[in-house]
């Protein structure tokens, strides 16, 4: 009787990770792919004016690169004693694997050396996915700010405003 043995399993094929995973400050050189990202993720995407207008203000704008490739990005804003987050998007391609985290992560980061005491945002009421992102980082509803989002038809979708203790 011939009898085979065989080595261990291959192991599964994991999906291939981005190259040199960085934060960067939003430049004009990424600026186009930042739009495409924006214009595929939202019925009502940011425009270049409003990332431009945040880059005049000095907020803070990081993206999120995998190499080349722009993956995510957040745009916030400093107050007093807290930070605004104003955007936060992961490219389609590149959701459900963390990557909204690591932008969060690095918000509170930024937010806290600067002194920011608490983290806001505001969430689309539809936009449970994320709503449940936020929640699983540690946010808090708090309230809601109505007719706050543009909406189909020209309607308004009200907004879940989230805060976070950093």
């Amino acid at each position: 009787m011939n009898a085979r043995i065989q080595g261990p399993a291959a192991p599964p094929e994991l999906p291939a990770l981005p190259p040199e995973v960085r934060l960067a400050p939003l430049s004009l050189e990424s600026l186009d792919a930042v739009l495409d990202i924006e214009n595929v993720a939202y019925s009502h995407p940011w425009s270049r004016g409003n990332f431009m207008d945040t880059l005049a203000a000095g907020y803070q704008t990081q993206v999120l690169l995998g190499g080349r490739e722009v993956i995510g990005y957040y745009v916030a804003m400093l107050g007093v004693d807290e930070a605004h987050l104003l955007n936060l998007t992961v490219a389609p391609a590149f959701q459900q694997q963390g990557w909204a985290r690591v932008l969060l992560d690095a918000l509170g980061l930024w937010a806290r050396a600067r002194g920011a005491q608490w983290l806001w945002l505001e969430v689309r009421m539809s936009n449970l996915r994320a709503q449940k992102i936020y929640a699983a980082h540690g946010f808090q509803r708090v309230g809601v700010r109505k007719r706050y989002y543009p909406a189909a038809a020209g309607t308004r979708e009200d907004a879940l405003v989230m805060s976070l203790r950093l």
